[in-house]
C-alpha cells in the first residue's frame, strides 16, 4: 500500500497556519511546527484528529504530529525535517508560513531604521525559508513536491507593519522566483501574499485602521484565513505553477 502524502506547516498552530492544517487534514497526514506554545499545538492536534479522513484505505498513523522548532535556526530546521521523516516516513509538501515583524508607524523614518528589526526580519522572512527548502529539497525532489511560502501584500505595495518587514517580504517573493528556477523541474516553489488578515496578530491594528484597510479594497472585503488557506492548497497541488506570487487582498493592489 502506498503511504499517504505528508505536508509540513511551519507556524502551524494558530491563525493562517492552523487553517492551512485544517484544509489538508482530510486527505493528508499533517505535521505542524510551533515555536513555544505546546498547549496550543496539542489543542489543534485534537481538533485535527476529529476531522474525518477521506482516504479510501485505513488512515495511517500518526495522522498528525507537532514538532517544536525555532525556524530562525538552521540546525533546528534540519532537525525539523529529520523528525518529520522519522515520524511520517515521507514529505511531499512544505508550507513555510513563519515570519516576523514589529508593529511600527510605517511613515516614521527613524522607526524604520532599527538594526535589530532589520536583522530579525531578514532572518525570519528570508533566510528561514531558504534554509527550510534546503533541508527539505532532497525529499521533495523524490516526490515531485511543492514548497509554498506565506509572503505579504507589504512585499508588493509600499506599506505595512514596518519598513524592514515590507522590504524583506519583497525579498522573500523574489527568493521564491529564484528558487523556482533553481529547483525545477522536480520541486515547485510559490508564494501567497495576503492583505491584512484579522488573525490574533491582525487584531493588534486599531479598529479604525482595520476598517480603513477594508474600505481601501475593491471588494470592500479583507482576505480571510479560509480564502488564503484554500489558495495555498491550490498552489501546493497544482503541477503547473511555479515561481508565482498570488496576491489575495480584495483588489487593494
Amino acid at each position: 500500500m502506498a503511504s499517504q502524502k505528508v505536508v509540513l506547516i511551519t507556524a502551524g498552530t494558530a491563525g493562517l497556519g492552523a487553517q492551512i492544517a485544517r484544509s489538508f487534514a482530510p486527505d493528508f497526514r499533517v505535521v505542524i511546527n510551533y515555536a513555544n506554545n505546546a498547549s496550543r499545538a496539542d489543542s489543534l492536534l485534537s481538533e485535527l484528529s476529529a476531522i474525518p479522513s477521506t482516504s479510501s484505505s485505513p488512515p495511517q498513523t500518526p495522522r498528525f504530529h507537532a514538532i517544536r522548532a525555532d525556524v530562525g535556526s538552521k540546525p533546528a530546521l534540519n532537525s525539523l525535517i529529520k523528525e518529520t521523516l522519522t515520524t511520517m516516513g515521507r514529505l511531499d509538501i512544505v508550507i513555510s508560513n513563519a515570519g516576523w515583524t514589529r508593529l511600527t508607524n510605517f511613515k516614521n523614518f527613524s522607526e524604520g531604521t532599527l538594526e535589530d528589526d532589520w536583522d530579525k526580519c531578514f532572518l525570519y522572512n528570508v533566510k528561514s525559508h531558504l534554509w527550510l527548502l534546503e533541508a527539505a529539497k532532497e525529499e521533495l525532489e523524490k516526490r515531485d513536491g511543492a514548497f509554498v511560502t506565506t509572503a505579504s501584500i507589504a512585499g508588493v505595495k509600499a506599506g505595512g507593519s514596518s519598513l524592514p518587514y515590507a522590504v524583506t517580504k519583497a525579498a522573500q517573493i523574489h527568493l521564491v522566483k529564484c528558487l523556482a528556477t533553481i529547483c525545477g523541474p522536480k520541486v515547485r516553489v510559490n508564494s501567497v501574499s495576503p492583505g491584512l488578515l484579522l488573525t490574533e496578530w491582525g487584531m493588534k491594528f486599531s479598529e479604525e485602521k482595520r476598517e480603513a484597510a477594508r474600505m481601501a479594497t475593491t471588494l470592500k472585503r479583507l482576505a480571510t484565513v479560509e480564502d488564503v488557506a484554500a489558495q495555498v492548497r491550490t498552489l501546493a497541488l497544482s503541477m503547473s505553477q511555479t515561481g508565482q506570487n498570488v496576491i489575495i487582498d480584495g483588489g487593494l493592489s
